[in-house]
Formats: C-alpha cells, structure tokens, sequence
C-alpha cells in the first residue's frame, strides 16, 4: 500500500516545527552544560580562596605563638612569681613585657599568678591597665595552669576590645610545676581589614559554630546551630563575647547535596536578596572553622548567555541551511566559484593559523612574565613565564579573581591596593615592586608594569601587565649592602685600633712616671715647713690627679678599640658637664670666652663610662674654643643644650665660629684629617668611637639661626 503524500506546505510546516524543538533542546542543554562549567570554576576559585585566607589566618596567628613560651623563661618573670609583693621586681617586669610587646608588634602581654591575678602587663601605665584584673575565669588561663599551650579568642574582659589570646604555662624548670601563666594578646583587626575588601563574603566561626569574624558585620556572634543551655551558660560565665548573650540563628537557608563539600546559600545582604555558593575550612589547631562564599549570580549569567549564543547559533544554522539550499538551487552555475573561494579562504585561515602559532611561540620564548586581565581584575590571559614565576599553571589561574593565589599572605593589603590601582588606570608609569610567593613556598621579587590593553576595534577591554623577577638582584643588592656596612666598620675599627694602640704605647709610660715622680715631690713637700709647703702639695695633689686621669683615659680607649666591656653605668649628665666646666675653667679665663649651660630640669640618666663621656665632651668643647679664637671677645660663646625624645637624649656644642665648608663635611670624621695646620685628625674619629661604642652617634653642622658649628652627640637612656 503506498505511502499518503503530504502537501508541501504541511511538511514544511513539521520540518520548522520539529527544527524549533531541536534549538529549544540545544539551547536548553547548553545552558546546563555552561551552568557546570562555571559551578566547576567556582568551586576551584573558592578552593584557592579558602587556602589564600586560611594560610593568611594561620600567619596571622603563627607569627606570635612563640612569644608566650619565650617570655615565660625570662629571669625576671620568674623571680616575679617567686615574690608578688616586691615593688622592685613588679616594676622590673612590666618594663620588660612592656618591652617585649612594642618589639613584637602583639597587642598586649601579661603575667598571671596561680590565682589567675594579674601580676604585670604591657599596658601597666595606661587607664585600663590588666594589673590586678582576676582572668581565672578564662579558658586560656584554666587549660595554661593544666600545663598546656592555649589558643582563645574573645572579647577583652578589662578592655572591652576582642582579639586572639595565646597563653603559655611558666614553669622554673622543664618538670617543675605550673607557677603562672603568660598571655599574648594578638590583634585581628588588619586580618578583619583585609577581608572586607573581598568582593565576596568570608566568616569565621568559632568551636560551637558562633561567627566572631569575618567581612559581614551583620552576621557577627550569630549561630549556625542552636546552642543548648550547657554552651550558653558557658558562654556567660567565661565572658567569651563580653556583653553578649543571645546569639541568634544565622539569616540564611543553606542547600546542600549528598557527597559535595560546596553547599549553597540563600540570605539578604543590605536588604537585597542574594545567593552564594559556600566552601567551610576546619581549622583544627585553632579549633575554628573558615568560610569562603562566591557570589551565583555569574552562574545564572553564563547559563542565560550560553542558551542565548546556542538559540542564535541554532538559528543562524538554520537560516544558512535555508539560505545554502536557495543558493543550491538558484545559483548552481556559481558552485565552481563558490569552490575556488572557499579555496582562498582556507589558504587565508593557514595563513592566519601559521601566523597565530608564530605569535604564540614569541609569547612563549618571553622571559618576561605576561598577564592579562579583564577590567573587573579576572585574569584572562598569562605566559609560560609568569606561570613559572608563580607555579601555577595556565588552567589555574585563568578566570581568577582577586585575591590571586600567589599574592604573599603577609602583603595582602599591598596586593589589594596596587590591584585596584591597577585596574583603576592609576598604576604608575615606572611599575611597582611586588612580592609574590611561589607555590612551592619561597618568595619572588618582581618588578609590575600595567598598560591599557585595546582590541582590535580601539576598544579599552582589560589591563595587560609585565611582570619582571628581580629577585637576584633584590639578594645581589641586600649582599652588597651588608659587605659596605660591614667595609665601614672595618675600615673605622681598624684605623681607630691603630691609633689607640699607639697613643697607649707613647703616653702610658710618660704618665706613670709623672705620677711617680709627682707622688714622691709630694712627700718631700710635706717634710718641710707647713707654712710654706700648702700650695705645693696642692698643686702636687693636682698633678697626681691629672696624671692618673690621663693613664685612665689612655686604659679606657685601649679597652674601647679591643671591644671590651667597658664601665657602663648610669650617668647624670648636667653633674657631668658641671665637671667638664670646672676643667676648663682656666682656658675659658685665658681665651676671654663663655660656657653657658642650657639644661631643662630632671634629665634622665645616660648609661656609659663617665670618664670617656667627659673626655669626648672635653674635645668637643676645644675644637669650639679653637673654633672662636680669632672672634671678638663678646662673640667667643659656647652653649651646650640638651633634650630628650623617647629613649635618646641629644646633646648639641653650638659655637659662633667661621662654621665648617659644605665640602668638608663628610670627611670630618675620616681618620687623619684635620682642618688645623698642627692637627692630627684623630680627635673627632675618637670622639665618634666613643660614641657608638655607647651604642650613640655624632654628628656635624653648620647653625641655622646664627654663623657657627653645631655638633650633636645622641646617647641612650638609662632603663
């Protein structure tokens, strides 16, 4: 039986129906197939993210765990804990973990006692000072007194202010028992900084899922599980979270699927409705748990744009077979034309492939690092180089967002801010250095230049950067600073030795002899007539003095230039300068000049030898005198002006001299050379000895307010 036979226009009609449903079909799985796709990126963007934040976290924390355990073997700690009352030793450690904590950068450092009192602290001279604040009802404080390290975060119970505690048990010897505890208090708030400006949000949660941390202040000391009675009466009696007491559920729904660690969350951020896929991070030493949330928004977006390309594509398809099979059948005479132009386009399309795999093998032979980004900062293009820069490859860093996962943890505010003036055109023209750690761990020094990149239309579409390693030169010129420095002080030590040395050699025997001789005259003066002989012994006596304070001075430079350990201990200067005063009192009286002291009331204390202190004020002071010597009598004045600023007091010989001339300067302190037609030039090297060896400096000017030299001695405070 023959098959019916449809009329044309009924079978045109089923062929464009069934054509629609098979673009429907196409577009449909496209957009599930786009939607994988992206959920697939996303979640390795989120697991690049969570290892970025949690080694951020782990650095944040690390970088302090040493100091509770290090602070707690300290003598003074020790002998703290053996006597609570003595005011000596209480003051003796707060200076010291005082000390410590503006060395190490942590927040605060305490000493608990056994009863949970505090004994000392870093903030022990302020308003809200941990000394004599009971913190037995500290986790951190219970489990440190049971002979273990804790880690707690919390909110201050003095302070009010949260922040990371890590507390150590102090012990007077390995197997002795627990005396006290001592507290570190690290600060997370740059931590905190850094994470709010991610575009996407992060959180932190502690042990019973309470979020105290994170880029969502809304969410902070919210619960992602209903506590029972036990955790909050916990909560409450050791003050965790300070005046809180109620910690409502978190304001999101979650969507998980069996055997996937991603999940899905539902929630409304400044009252706009929001959807994320989520990635948690245990953290088990810390006994937390990290966040990491990707906006999925962009996943709707790819899904909608591949159905769209796929409907398009599909109708372009098929209006081209429509087309083709109109052309077939009308221009048949036009099909050995039609060969020869798809022929040239060919020939055209090798020509374009050879010329794109020329490009492409330039772009690899690059020791240059190349990366391209879009404006929104994903990463779209990189070479072989820079992936060897950083270690990572190609598929791996394609398609990143900030924060990139080679970006130094301890930089990540750096990073932040050269990134966003990067894709805000305001990267400087010269670069910018960048570290940048590699994957396998060690860090990369690289020099980054950002330029517009323009497509082949003139269109501004994203940055392309350069990106230089200098890491060699960085180490070549970190080596080369320290063999200068090391050059100099050689070169100083040396020349200084050599002098000493001698002036040790040719001056101490003269010495002695004149104070043996001086000794014996005054014996005989004292045989004689008492009317007679009163100025004489005096004088003698005087000699005796002068002798032995020569043999010192030559003794204390020969222990300087052989680095001994010299007499330090605390010295009051303006006594000092009272002394120097009365010396020079007769050539002050000769030269027709004037020594004003200008000295502000309660100097501290210096620490150093008071004889080499004298004599280095003695020189400083005669190279003045020397300096007015040709002056009017009504100018020869010298002032000596002292002042204190943190732990340095600086002390200035100011003269109304001729001054010193620009190009002398900086070879005043070289040994040997002198500005005076009899000098030696040892006298201002010996002076700058002395000085560092005080752990000080010196230094030389001309006055600004008057015509004059001003030489300023720097010497630290007695603690």
């Amino acid at each position: 039986m023959p098959r019916p036979h449809l009329p044309p226009v009924l079978r045109r009609s089923l062929l464009l129906l069934l054509a629609a449903l098979a673009l429907a079909a196409a577009a449909w799985a496209a957009g599930v197939w786009a939607e994988r796709r992206e959920l697939q990126s996303k979640v390795q963007g989120l697991q690049r993210a969570v290892e970025v934040h949690a080694l951020g976290l782990r650095g944040a924390a690390e970088k302090f765990d040493y100091l509770p355990f290090t602070a707690a073997q300290h003598p003074l700690i020790l002998a703290l804990l053996r006597q609570p009352e003595s005011a000596a030793a209480r003051l003796q450690a707060n200076r010291y973990v005082a000390q410590v904590q503006a060395h190490s950068g942590a927040a605060a450092l305490y000493l608990l006692d056994a009863q949970g009192k505090a004994l000392a602290a870093s903030n022990w001279q302020t308003g809200d000072s941990f000394v004599n604040q009971n913190y037995a009802s500290r986790p951190y404080f219970e489990e440190a007194m049971r002979g273990q390290r804790s880690v707690f975060y919390g909110v201050g119970l003095t302070t009010g202010v949260p922040g990371l505690f890590i507390a150590a048990p102090v012990r007077s010897s390995a197997a002795g028992p627990v005396q006290g505890v001592m507290v570190a208090k690290v600060s997370l708030d740059a931590l905190e900084r850094t994470w709010a400006k991610a575009p996407d949000p992060v959180l932190l949660y502690d042990a019973r899922g309470i979020a105290f941390l994170g880029s969502v202040k809304d969410w902070y000391y919210r619960s992602r599980r209903p506590l029972s009675p036990a955790d909050l009466s916990w909560l409450d009696q050791h003050g965790q979270y300070g005046a809180q007491h109620s910690y409502a559920p978190m304001p999101w729904a979650e969507a998980r699927e069996l055997g996937r660690a991603e999940y899905r969350i539902q929630t409304r951020i400044a009252g706009k409705a929001r959807q994320f896929l989520a990635l948690d991070q245990a953290l088990p030493e810390l006994g937390w748990t990290l966040t990491v949330m990707s906006d999925l928004a962009e996943l709707r977006q790819a899904r909608r744009q591949a159905q769209a390309l796929a409907a398009l594509a599909g109708g372009i398809t098929l209006l081209a077979g429509l087309y083709w099979r109109l052309r077939e059948r009308r221009f048949a005479e036009q099909r050995h034309a039609r060969l020869e132009l798809e022929q040239r386009v060919q020939e055209r399309t090798r020509e374009l492939q050879e010329a794109h795999a020329f490009r492409k093998a330039m772009e690899d032979s690059l020791l240059v690092g190349m990366r391209a980004r879009a404006p929104d900062g994903r990463i779209i293009y990189v070479n072989p180089a820079l992936c060897e820069m950083v270690g990572y490859s190609a598929e791996e860093l394609l398609g990143a967002k900030p924060p990139y996962p080679y970006w130094h943890p301890d930089d990540l505010d750096k990073h932040w801010r050269d990134s966003e003036a990067a894709l805000s055109g305001q990267a400087a023209l010269h670069g910018f250095e960048s570290r940048v750690r590699h994957r396998d761990g060690h860090e990369v020094y690289t020099m980054v230049y950002t330029a517009p990149l323009i497509d082949a239309a003139g269109q501004h579409s994203g940055w392309m950067s350069s990106v230089v390693d200098i890491t060699a030169q960085k180490q070549a010129e970190e080596r080369q600073r320290l063999q200068d420095a090391q050059l100099q002080r050689s070169a100083r030590l040396a020349g200084l030795g050599e002098m000493a040395s001698t002036l040790a050699h040719e001056l101490n025997q003269p010495l002695m002899a004149l104070s043996n001789f001086a000794l014996a005259a005054r014996a005989f003066a004292e045989q004689a007539s008492p009317n007679s002989q009163g100025l004489l012994i005096e004088s003698l006596g005087e000699i005796v003095a002068q002798a032995q304070r020569a043999a010192e001075i030559v003794k204390r430079l020969r222990g300087l230039v052989r680095q001994r350990g010299g007499v330090h201990e605390p010295v009051d200067m303006p006594a000092l300068l009272e002394r120097v005063q009365s010396l020079l009192e007769p050539e002050l009286r000769l030269r027709k000049a004037s020594l004003q002291l200008q000295l502000p009331n309660a100097l501290p204390a210096v620490r150093g030898d008071p004889l080499l202190l004298e004599q280095l004020m003695i020189n400083l002071l005669m190279n003045a005198l020397q300096a007015c010597q040709d002056l009017p009598p009504e100018r020869r004045q010298i002032e000596v002006t002292a002042s204190v600023e943190g732990q340095t007091m600086t002390l200035q010989v100011l003269d109304r001299g001729p001054g010193i001339a620009p190009e002398l300067l900086g070879q005043l302190f070289d040994p040997f050379f002198s500005t005076k037609p009899d000098g030696l030039g040892l006298g201002l090297k010996i002076c700058r000895s002395i000085a560092e060896a005080h752990g000080g400096a010196l230094s030389a000017a001309n006055r600004i307010d008057a015509p004059g030299a001003r030489f300023s001695l720097s010497l630290p405070i007695s603690s």
